[in-house]
């Protein structure tokens, strides 16, 4: 059995939706982020970074338990576990690799840092890095709507993990960049589009919302829970 510790975050997101695209056996252990319990001796246990996505798998290599963290290590470790969503040729499965890590180093860092100053940094002030981090979400999107022009989904032909990995942040391009961003990026939200419509994706939403009940909402988080979370008054190391 897999455990699963989640929040709602899109990092999150892909494993719950590799997890429904697998079928694999897996149950939730809700980590509260916004209340701080990633930071609990428990939760850094299991990961010390104090980040989700966590998983514990009972069943590891060599039936032995592993406990693994960094969303794109745990879909990488499900789909050699399972053996589906990427490739056995070599050449398909490095391009699928290097698609997912277009997501891991570029599009979900940028989109997290333009998120955080979008939503959470004060203005007037903080325009410099506002603009800096909205360039840099169209910079690694442009390369993405190229790949789409030319190929079914990121890794080739066939939906693989780098789709997973990637859903979850470009389903919310709209949200951070107008609904202009359709007209700009057609191909991205066609792709988008024919995801959603996926069962594992609808159940994986269906999932998150649920779960989206059950934790803190950021605008309720304590203000020093926020600091904490995001590095700044008493927990920053300027």
């Amino acid at each position: 059995m897999i455990t699963l510790y989640a929040g709602t975050s899109p990092n999150v997101q892909k494993i719950y939706l590799a997890l429904e695209e697998m079928v694999l056996a897996y149950e939730v252990e809700p980590v509260d982020v916004f209340g701080g319990a990633q930071f609990s001796d428990s939760f850094r246990k299991l990961n010390p970074l104090a980040k989700v996505p966590t998983i514990s798998d009972s069943e590891g290599p060599g039936g032995k338990p592993i406990t693994l963290f960094e969303s794109g290590a745990i879909l990488l470790y499900l789909a050699d576990k399972t053996g589906t969503f990427l490739a056995k040729d070599a050449a398909i499965r490095a391009h699928t690799i290097e698609w997912m890590m277009v997501q891991m180093t570029g599009i979900g860092p940028m989109f997290g840092q333009y998120v955080h100053f979008m939503r959470f940094a004060p203005r007037p002030g903080n325009e410099y890095a506002l603009n800096r981090y909205r360039t840099q979400v169209h910079r690694f999107l442009e390369p993405v709507e190229g790949r789409l022009a030319q190929s079914t989904y990121l890794g080739g032909d066939d939906y693989s993990i780098a789709d997973m990995a990637t859903y979850p942040w470009a389903r919310g391009i709209p949200a951070l960049l107008g609904a202009g961003a359709a007209e700009t990026y057609p191909k991205i939200t066609a792709w988008t589009a024919k995801i959603g419509e996926r069962p594992a994706t609808k159940r994986m939403l269906a999932a998150i919302e649920e779960l989206r009940t059950r934790l803190t909402a950021f605008d309720k988080a304590r203000p020093e829970t926020l600091d904490r979370v995001f590095g700044r008054g008493a927990h920053t190391a300027a």
